[in-house]
């Protein structure tokens, strides 16, 4: 699904992306820095495949995004650092960019659906 507005809101600083607990099966919440490339948003896991809400997704890949007033499901995929070369350089080149930091594991989150905008 293409996010007409995602371009207008790449300037933000964080977005909250909530996952489902691997072991709790609760809801959980995290502010965090991003990158927009090629209609997808980007999280760049400091702790690589070790970070909790990583691994959260590698049992339940749906999450749930939300930036400035848009809120919306996304499916999320770690990058390969060797299939993806091209697609990890270009990330970690926007967040060190946008933030002055890039390093991490860079994991894509592709939207499924708009829920809800306008308000939040």
């Amino acid at each position: 699904m293409v996010l007409c507005w995602l371009d207008s809101i790449r300037h933000k600083q964080v977005l909250y992306l909530t996952t489902v607990g691997r072991k709790s099966g609760l809801p959980r919440t995290v502010e965090i820095w991003f990158v927009v490339y090629q209609q997808r948003v980007y999280l760049l896991a400091e702790h690589g495949l070790t970070t909790h809400w990583v691994r959260n997704i590698q049992v339940n890949p749906i999450v749930s995004i939300r930036l400035a007033q848009h809120r919306f499901s996304a499916r999320g995929r770690v990058v390969d650092a060797a299939q993806d070369h091209q697609e990890w350089q270009a990330v970690t080149s926007l967040a060190h960019e946008k933030y002055g930091w890039g390093n991490g594991l860079p994991v894509a989150f592709e939207a499924l659906q708009q829920e809800q905008s306008g308000h939040g």
